[in-house]
């Protein structure tokens, strides 16, 4: 159920199964295996990156995505989704979920992360397990609908849920297991990532960071 994710740093995930998943590649390391399926959360730049998609997208490569990323897209076949829409990709049930900020402000009034910005979260079913990649988020209300295997979380903190949010998080997901994410690379660091180990009521596994 986590053998087969691998931690490329920040957000980004590759999943090895029937069909190869990159979740928000960015800042991929060399030799990766060409993509079959390329989910992208929104169009930060440390999420969307057209250049590491182009390392990755062969001829039969689709991305999906929010409109605004969509239409970045130049090349692959895309498929766009909106926060509640579903679709099944090369055989894999994606559903998109709410991804955005409740109390992570620039400015006053001003989130990170606004949910009128349209960003996503994804639940990825996968070869019979469902995966979820919470995107960038704050613990929205959103989260008691999800019901998956294993939950990927925001832990860095300032544009993201906290550790200790992330916990919290956890009490409304329906999940088996959680994995740790946006640390190391722009916010945050390990001791988030074993923060939140220490506090999350299911089994947390923080993955060896994969970018050699």
């Amino acid at each position: 159920m986590i053998d087969n994710i691998h931690w490329l740093g920040h957000d980004s995930f590759r999943f090895d199964g029937s069909v190869t998943v990159y979740i928000d590649p960015w800042k991929l390391p060399a030799g990766q295996p060409a993509a079959g399926l390329i989910l992208v959360t929104h169009d930060h730049f440390d999420h969307l990156s057209l250049p590491d998609i182009g390392k990755i997208a062969g001829p039969e490569t689709v991305v999906v995505g929010p409109v605004s990323v969509t239409a970045q897209i130049d090349g692959p076949a895309t498929v766009t989704l909106a926060a509640g829409e579903s679709a099944e990709v090369r055989g894999v049930q994606i559903l998109a979920v709410p991804a955005y900020n409740i109390d992570k402000f620039r400015a006053p009034g001003q989130p990170y992360h606004p949910r009128a910005a349209g960003g996503v979260g994804y639940v990825v079913a996968l070869d019979g397990v469902r995966y979820y990649h919470a995107g960038d988020t704050d613990a929205v209300p959103e989260m008691s609908d999800i019901q998956c295997e294993v939950a990927l979380l925001p832990v860095g903190g300032t544009f993201t849920m906290t550790a200790e949010e992330a916990a919290q998080a956890c009490d409304l997901i329906d999940a088996a297991a959680a994995v740790p994410m946006h640390y190391g690379e722009v916010i945050g660091d390990v001791r988030d990532a074993e923060r939140f180990r220490d506090h999350c009521r299911v089994p947390v596994t923080i993955l060896p960071l994969e970018r050699g």
